[in-house]
């Protein structure tokens, strides 16, 4: 990591980190799929430790899962300080990808041979998050639509934010 990718606080920023995320993500499900790929989502950046500048960066990625054209890749960053060898595990991510064939239509993607127990764990860890994630969009955009700020002012009141507009 070099020094322009530094920011104000001196660390390595968190877009730098996002934009490899993405593109180790893209290789790992292009390679999969054999076939362009696009992301649709990002689930879960755990910013765990920070990058400093000069660090070496590891990105490690797996298929985790895949449907009938989409694909969970799972991204583990890795940085090391390469004068006394120390590694940190800094990030985690999880990308959902989308593979796109010749007419720009989603495609149909090989299934994932599970080689190991860990990788069925990997699997089915990858089919919680997503049936967890479209249950609480669900839930989410349902109360939304119901929230009342009148009703609500109370709540307001004990946060941490001022009321700038007239009872």
């Amino acid at each position: 990591m070099i020094p322009s990718y530094a920011n104000f606080g001196g660390k390595i920023h968190g877009g730098i980190l996002l934009s490899l995320i993405d593109k180790v993500a893209y290789a790992c499900a292009s390679r999969h799929a054999a076939t362009y790929c696009v992301t649709v989502s990002v689930d879960g950046v755990d910013f765990l430790k920070p990058v400093e500048v000069g660090d070496l960066v590891s990105l490690m990625a797996s298929v985790n899962y895949v449907g009938r054209t989409s694909l969970v890749i799972g991204i583990r960053v890795i940085a090391e300080n390469v004068r006394n060898g120390i590694q940190r595990h800094t990030n985690t991510s999880y990308v959902t990808m989308v593979a796109k064939g010749e007419d720009d239509l989603p495609a149909v993607v090989p299934p994932l041979l599970l080689e190991s127990e860990e990788d069925g764990r990997r699997f089915l860890e990858a089919m919680t998050r997503r049936q967890l994630r479209e249950e609480f969009r669900h839930a989410f955009n349902s109360e939304k639509g119901r929230i009342d700020v009148t009703e609500n002012l109370d709540k307001l009141v004990e946060q941490r934010c001022v009321i700038g507009w007239d009872l």
